[in-house]
Parts: structure tokens; sequence; C-alpha cells
């Protein structure tokens, strides 16, 4: 079951630690996978590894729907349709940011951790517009 986006979704969704991203591929099979979430003005922002294959889908088609969930992907929502779009190296290092201010000491392991193993460039910031058409 999904919810059209509303604002009260978006307050909803990124007062949360997690949300699961499910992306889509060419053939329509859904692919969730749990992630951290934040708020980007109007929009959520999520941080993933460049090479991964959620990246691959959203560049494909840019659809998603995300949910409520624990850190093992549970969900615990409705889940709400978006269109996410990859930010450039501008956008995912103000999304560097906005992961230390609201995860604090462990966003910022996390982050010191991941550009130790991938280097700056390995990872990117995803902004995600709620609603069938973002």
């Amino acid at each position: 079951m999904t919810s059209p986006g509303t604002p009260e979704d978006l307050d909803r969704l990124a007062a949360g630690k997690y949300v699961l991203l499910t992306t889509f591929r060419r053939d329509g099979r859904a692919v969730g996978t749990p992630v951290w979430v934040f708020r980007d003005g109007d929009a959520l922002g999520v941080w993933t590894a460049r090479s991964s294959g959620k990246v691959k889908r959203i560049r494909n088609s840019g659809r998603v729907t995300v949910a409520e969930c624990d850190a093992r992907g549970r969900v615990r929502g409705v889940a709400v349709p978006g269109v996410a779009s990859v930010l450039d190296a501008a956008g995912t290092e103000r999304y560097r940011g906005l992961i230390r201010r609201k995860f604090g000491v462990v966003g910022w392991v996390t982050l010191l951790g991941s550009r130790v193993r991938r280097g700056v460039g390995g990872t990117v910031g995803v902004r995600v517009v709620l609603g069938e058409r973002g």
C-alpha cells in the first residue's frame, strides 16, 4: 500500500533514522534497501555508495518508494512514492554535513570510515522528492 506523499509524510519519514528505499529494475522488479534518512528542505536525503545497484537504478528511472523501517529493513509504515536524483559532488558534500548534524558522532565516524574505504568520491547523496512526479 502507498500514500500520495503529503507534508505529514515528509515530516514523519525525515524524523526517523532509517527508511526502506525501494528502487526498480528495468523489468519493474522492486529492490528495497534500508538507508539512513535526513531532511533536505522539502525533500528527503539519503547517502550511499556510488557503485551501488540503487544508484544505477535511480539514474535509469528515478522512480522510488520510501517507508519507515528499522536497520534491518523491517517496514513500520506505509510506502510513499517519490522521484530520486543522484547529487553532484557539491550536493553530496552538503549531505555529509546534514548526516553529521542529524547522526552526531556515529555519523561522523561512519563518514570517516567511508572516506578511508572508498575515498571522497566513493559515495553520493540521493535526493528524494515525495509524490508521483516529485
